[in-house]
């Protein structure tokens, strides 16, 4: 009997997040949907940095005798249009956003309520990432139509795309987070924030694919959480990928995820002190 007891209250609190996470999400959902044209606009525009990059890498390409590294004009073709579509539903809130949030007092609201302020961006994002990968679709056909980009897929891989993608997206929201909560302790957060940005843009995939950087930069790219939050999804979509090589991608992304979960945790713990004792 004390065990259903235990497992009672458990199930219950599974379903109010369930249910607390399809609220969000559904009204984030309808509130993109709502501006629909902005969304789709922004989009659009989205989708203009990596055909530029794109047009660049076929020029060499084809300049090269018609590949670079084993990446011929399909290649890139492939890879920057899946790049537009991971970085569409990636997308998530600026870390200074929980600067503003911190320093304006508005974190004093969000602090009254019953559930921990990332659930609730977490929720948002997720949202609003669906909404902008529905809309990326006609953008995408476009993209495929111009640029005839060159897939090795399997279901396998789909699949794990959609995990990837999934995990991408949450591992970027969380640590946007752990920069913002930086805010309780330093009144400007925009010298880290543009230190990593830096970061992220040379080991993440987004400037270059990574299998063209040299090797030191490869491995310092696999230390660090930015290639897995991005490159990796990519890399698993346009393949070849072996199922070796998915499995350490998605447990890279899982301990990263989990890392940054406790290191969350212990931010936000001190962090709440340190604004509570100086907010009196």
């Amino acid at each position: 009997m004390a065990d259903v007891a235990a497992v009672r209250p458990a199930e219950g609190a599974i379903r109010s997040w369930v249910a607390l996470y399809r609220s969000v999400i559904r009204n984030s959902m309808m509130n993109s949907l709502q501006y629909r044209a902005n969304t789709l606009v922004d989009t659009v525009l989205m989708a203009a940095e990596p055909v530029v990059y794109l047009m660049v890498w076929q020029i060499v390409a084809r300049e090269q005798g018609g590949e670079v590294d084993g990446f011929t004009p399909g290649r890139f073709a492939a890879y920057y249009v899946t790049w537009a579509l991971v970085r569409t539903f990636t997308q998530t809130g600026n870390p200074k956003n929980w600067e503003r949030a911190i320093q304006e007092g508005r974190m004093s609201g969000l602090l009254m309520r019953p559930i921990h302020p990332v659930h609730q961006d977490l929720g948002l994002w997720l949202g609003f990432g669906a909404v902008r990968a529905a809309m990326w679709i006609p953008v995408g056909a476009v993209l495929f139509v111009a640029f005839r980009p060159d897939y090795d897929t399997n279901l396998l891989q789909m699949a794990v795309f959609a995990v990837a993608i999934a995990m991408a997206m949450i591992i970027r929201t969380l640590l946007n987070a752990l920069v913002g909560f930086a805010a309780f302790w330093v009144i400007k957060i925009g010298a880290i924030t543009s230190v990593l940005s830096t970061v992220e843009l040379l080991t993440s995939g987004r400037l270059v694919p990574l299998e063209l950087m040299p090797a030191w930069a490869q491995d310092i790219s696999w230390a660090l959480p930015f290639r897995w939050a991005f490159s990796f999804p990519i890399e698993v979509l346009i393949g070849p990928v072996s199922t070796i090589e998915m499995l350490t991608g998605l447990a890279m992304q899982a301990g990263w995820l989990a890392g940054i979960c406790v290191l969350l945790r212990l931010v936000w713990s001190r962090g709440v002190r340190r604004y509570s004792a100086v907010g009196g």
